[in-house]
């Protein structure tokens, strides 16, 4: 089949949303599927040209310069679309260009669905003013878009009962992002130690993600600071970038442990594998996730996990089995952490069962999953080509 994904993040940009899309569209190119990807350019990094990809004019967004936003006009985009003769539209974006994907699904008559990422809601911290009034309409554009898609994949279940419960009519297909096992394979523990300093005695505490308000670093740093009172002898080391990165060095600094906080910055995915492989622990205060993919990829090399409960995280985590899911507070977080510092015979139990329970979202299964609703909405409109997929 043919697919076109239409998306507001695409790489270089690198995102849960990107990496799912990557992840998806590899698994679907296996199987002899055709992905057409359309997404934004970034003009700041000059991404290549790349087959298949069709790119957007796009200007730095005021709030977050490293994101591109993407102008949603295209002279080309009908012709486009009829010559590669698209076969279903899936957005993964309620704006700008997961909008233009709507739009030209009810157009052509092709059928769409549309993945809620994000809680769109939790990120009105970015926007400059009426940031209450803001919370509001996103969560109303979010609800919308999904009643126009002919289905609604989400990541976790507790998003699919959060989407039930702003109003979403459209039924949802829980789908989670699947884990690239074969990725995890050769990698070297050593790493963090032959590229950061980090010391052979010390337990590293990993941290994937953008350094943002919305993942919660800050209460990460300071529950680092408190289990540096009881475990000295440990590190964290924070992989990503994000608004908030100075803040965070500042915070060090002011807590003192500053030589014990390394940032690597945002590292291309054949390093991330060897950063997860060279920690013995992974920390994700986040309680905005849909899903938490970052949880899976640490349980592919064993790591156990300590996250905050809430929404995708509460499952990607068998709490008490191949982590803790623990309450929001600092007390809870870092006893959690402490546990599995001071206990061995536990944190290898752990260990072990995170290998075996990652295999529950492979990125082959879940990739399976998603080919098979395509096929039942393409089987659908064939069999009535009347339908009309979107009303309005």
């Amino acid at each position: 089949m043919k697919i076109g994904i239409f998306t507001d993040s695409f790489r270089p940009y690198t995102s849960g949303v990107v990496r799912s899309i990557e992840l998806f569209s590899r698994e679907f190119n296996k199987r002899g599927h055709q992905v057409y990807i359309f997404g934004p350019d970034y003009p700041l990094l000059h991404p290549p040209r790349e087959e298949g990809v069709f790119r957007f004019i796009s200007v730095p967004a005021p709030t977050m310069p490293d994101f591109a936003l993407p102008i949603p006009i295209s002279a080309q985009l009908g012709k486009t679309i009829r010559k590669i003769d698209l076969d279903i539209i899936h957005s993964h974006s309620p704006f700008l260009l997961g909008s233009l994907g709507a739009r030209a699904a009810r157009r052509y008559k092709l059928p769409l669905i549309f993945t809620f990422h994000t809680l769109y809601d939790q990120y009105v911290h970015y926007f400059p003013f009426a940031r209450q009034a803001s919370k509001q309409v996103v969560q109303r554009i979010s609800r919308n878009f999904c009643n126009r898609a002919n289905r609604v994949v989400a990541p976790s279940q507790m998003i699919v009962s959060y989407l039930q419960r702003i109003g979403v009519k459209t039924p949802i297909v829980n789908i989670p992002t699947g884990v690239d096992l074969e990725e995890f394979t050769n990698l070297d523990p050593g790493w963090l130690e032959e590229n950061y300093g980090v010391k052979p005695e010390e337990k590293v505490l990993l941290f994937v993600g953008r350094l943002g308000q919305e993942k919660n670093v800050t209460f990460l740093l300071k529950a680092f600071h408190q289990v540096q009172t009881d475990y000295p002898n440990c590190r964290l080391v924070m992989v990503g970038k994000g608004p908030q990165e100075k803040t965070l060095r500042k915070m060090s600094r002011d807590f003192g442990i500053e030589d014990k906080v390394t940032f690597t910055g945002v590292l291309s995915r054949q390093k991330i594998v060897h950063c997860y492989a060279s920690a013995d622990l992974f920390v994700f205060p986040s309680v905005t996730e849909t899903q938490g993919l970052v949880i899976g990829e640490a349980k592919a090399t064993g790591l156990p996990v300590v996250a905050v409960r809430a929404f995708g995280p509460a499952e990607m985590v068998y709490h008490g089995e191949d982590g803790f899911l623990t309450d929001p507070s600092l007390s809870s977080f870092t006893t959690a952490i402490l546990d599995l510092l001071e206990n061995k015979d536990l944190y290898d139990q752990m260990s072990s069962n995170a290998y075996k329970n990652v295999t529950l979202i492979s990125a082959s299964y879940c990739a399976e999953q998603m080919l098979d609703l395509y096929q039942e909405l393409i089987d659908k409109k064939a069999r009535a080509p009347r339908y009309r997929f979107l009303s309005g």
